[in-house]
């Protein structure tokens, strides 16, 4: 009997044994403490259905329009995350979430609009817009409505001056253009030339150029502008051509980036062609066609992930992401699906770190929010609202069509 006995318990131990590295082997890599990940999947089993008052996040996306590479991956993000939240078991101990989600059709006016319509809705938060010029309207709207802003838009103005309700996922051009001037110094270009559209995103793009480019002691030989309608730039490329700089950044979002690849390959503007995180999409790619090889730029992992180290600590994150996003929509996430994940977490996080849908509570939540994104690691604080560094950017090449890990 006790030959038997034990032999029953060394089976047990085994089996427990079995369980217990099956279940190490299945957890997910770990952020660094303090920092908070994205909701774990649900363990598999019946979760009971979301139900009571509903808690509303405002959504606005420039989904369709001229900025509509941006805004419609932002669209089905958000909704594919929120009906993730939903059969998850919702929020707030079981209340469910409801994003409303606003087109802009890429006019700042109608940004504005849907931005008063949601608060009269009575949304807790508003995610985006896509773009720096709808957004900053907004800024002024949600700060004195008291209204938790999360944009998806990359100007360093939508958060400096800080607002303290104004808040932003992507990194912002300041850091995409001192990742720029890593690569000139790094191939020792000192003299450059620069073009960007006229429009909020720009001129911030603009500024920094000029005010890195004074630091890092390299000439500005030329600068020329672009409007966002803009079909034809040959002219300002030509006097840029004869001005014979080491490189030419441009700063805007497609199609004009896209249509000035190709229009400098035409006139043989033969020099580094650096995009802002701006086009870090295909649309990009599909619109410069052949051109778009040999383009360079500073971008997010997310466009890049299976390139990662598998002990990169971002990669289960993206992963996960990626694999989901694409499962649904058959097609690989951009940049700009990974700002309203990242927008859309932060804010979830937020309200359920808060309690309850109070605005100020939620607002006091995000500021207080470190966070594993696509974007790079997020601490916010009272003096950074978004909260990234200059590792939030890796530098990537497109080649033969698709986009390359270059560093």
């Amino acid at each position: 009997m006790k030959s038997t006995t034990m032999k029953v318990l060394l089976v047990v131990a085994a089996v427990a044994a079995m369980v217990a590295l099956l279940l190490v082997g299945c957890q997910r890599p770990q952020p660094p403490e303090g920092v908070q990940a994205p909701r774990p999947p649900a363990m598999p089993g019946p979760t009971p259905k979301p139900g009571g008052e509903p808690v509303k996040i405002g959504a606005i996306f420039s989904v369709t329009g001229r900025s509509s590479p941006l805004g419609d991956p932002e669209k089905k993000t958000v909704q594919m995350l929120a009906e993730q939240v939903n059969n998850e078991g919702g929020v707030l101990g079981g209340r469910p979430l409801e994003v409303i989600v606003k087109d802009d059709k890429s006019v700042p006016d109608n940004a504005v609009k849907a931005a008063n319509d949601l608060i009269e809705q009575g949304v807790v938060a508003i995610i985006g817009p896509s773009t720096t010029p709808s957004t900053m309207p907004l800024k002024k709207i949600c700060q004195e409505a008291s209204v938790p802003l999360i944009a998806c838009a990359a100007g360093k103005t939508i958060t400096d001056p800080i607002a303290s309700y104004v808040f932003a996922v992507p990194q912002t051009n300041a850091l995409a253009v001192a990742k720029c001037f890593e690569y000139l110094e790094k191939e020792g270009i000192d003299k450059v030339a620069s073009i960007y559209v006229a429009n909020p995103y720009g001129e911030d793009g603009q500024s920094n150029i000029e005010a890195i480019a004074a630091k890092k002691g390299i000439k500005i030989v030329a600068t020329e502008s672009f409007g966002g309608d803009d079909t034809d730039m040959t002219t300002q490329l030509t006097k840029i051509k004869a001005a014979e700089p080491g490189a030419l950044i441009c700063w805007g979002t497609n199609p004009g980036p896209a249509l000035i690849t190709k229009q400098a390959k035409t006139i043989g503007l033969d020099v580094p062609i650096l995009q802002s995180h701006g086009v870090a999409n295909m649309k990009f790619i599909e619109l410069a066609g052949e051109a778009a090889d040999g383009v360079q730029l500073p971008a997010g992992r997310l466009i890049v992930w299976e390139q990662l180290a598998d002990d990169d600590p971002f990669k289960s994150v993206l992963e996960e992401f990626a694999t989901a996003y694409e499962a649904k929509y058959g097609e690989a996430p951009s940049t700009f699906a990974g700002h309203a994940y990242d927008s859309f977490w932060i804010t979830v996080n937020a309200i359920e770190a808060a309690g309850e849908a109070d605005r100020a509570k939620v607002r006091d939540a995000i500021e207080q929010a470190e966070f594993m994104g696509t974007a790079g690691e997020f601490k916010y604080s009272a003096t950074d609202h978004n909260g990234l560094t200059l590792n939030a950017f890796v530098w990537v090449k497109i080649v033969d069509g698709a986009w390359q890990l270059a560093e």
